[in-house]
């Protein structure tokens, strides 16, 4: 194989399904979560499923749900979730040694199952020389099946329960963006763009209540007060 030659194959799937396993298991507690908060939201089982099935986003679905109406606002919750999302846009390129190899459904079936974890897992397989994109693909898929599965049983266990407004479980959305910001933490240098997003944010939220605007304009502020710094740093 030469050092350019990228094959996707079924045993590299295999291989990134039992590389993926650790993560599979460890995120079944936030599957959960996403499903109860989708029935507090009053989704239905059905439409639950389908939610985690397309959008395949723990975070987006979360922060979707939390500003979830009825009727629901369709425009809000795919602003909502395009926002958050936005750092896939960054992430995939990162792995264009293998995608820019693939043709046809391996590679939009690649990018669709794209996240966090196993991007991570990609991406060490790539920087230690892997040529097997089907790692990839395989690492997501077993991602996806734990996510429709386990949050389709927290949406039965949401219904069992009857969790009260206010429960602290419904907390979890805030946390997950807290642990998503922790991650990436790098030092003193990222505390203005981070402030900056955070005042524009909390201004926007007090004049546009209810709205997930803040998100957009609090993650518009912070990028650009954090390439302008990079611009005057270089």
């Amino acid at each position: 194989m030469t050092a350019t030659q990228v094959v996707f194959t079924r045993h590299g799937m295999m291989r990134g399904v039992r590389a993926a396993l650790p993560m599979v298991f460890g995120t079944i507690p936030f599957s959960l979560v996403t499903g109860i908060a989708a029935q507090y939201a009053g989704l239905s089982a059905l439409e639950q499923i389908l939610m985690s099935a397309s959008v395949f986003g723990g975070a987006a679905q979360l922060l979707a749900l939390g500003s979830w109406t009825t009727p629901a606002s369709i425009v809000t919750a795919t602003l909502a979730a395009f926002t958050i999302n936005l750092r896939l846009v960054l992430m995939g390129p990162v792995l264009g040694p293998w995608l820019d190899k693939l043709k046809g459904w391996p590679v939009w079936g690649s990018l669709f199952l794209l996240v966090d974890q196993n991007w991570g897992l990609a991406l060490r397989e790539l920087n230690a020389g892997g040529r097997d994109a089907g790692f990839m693909f395989g690492s997501g898929l077993a991602m996806w099946l734990q996510w429709v599965i386990f949050s389709a049983i927290g949406h039965a266990a949401g219904a069992t329960l009857q969790l009260p407004p206010g429960h602290p479980l419904f907390f979890c959305s805030l946390a997950v963006f807290i642990c998503l910001l922790a991650g990436q933490w790098r030092d003193l240098r990222d505390l203005l763009p981070w402030a900056v997003a955070a005042l524009v944010a909390i201004a926007t939220a007090q004049l546009w209540p209810g709205s997930v605007y803040y998100i957009v304009a609090g993650a518009l502020a912070g990028s650009l007060t954090g390439a302008i710094r990079d611009t005057w740093r270089t």
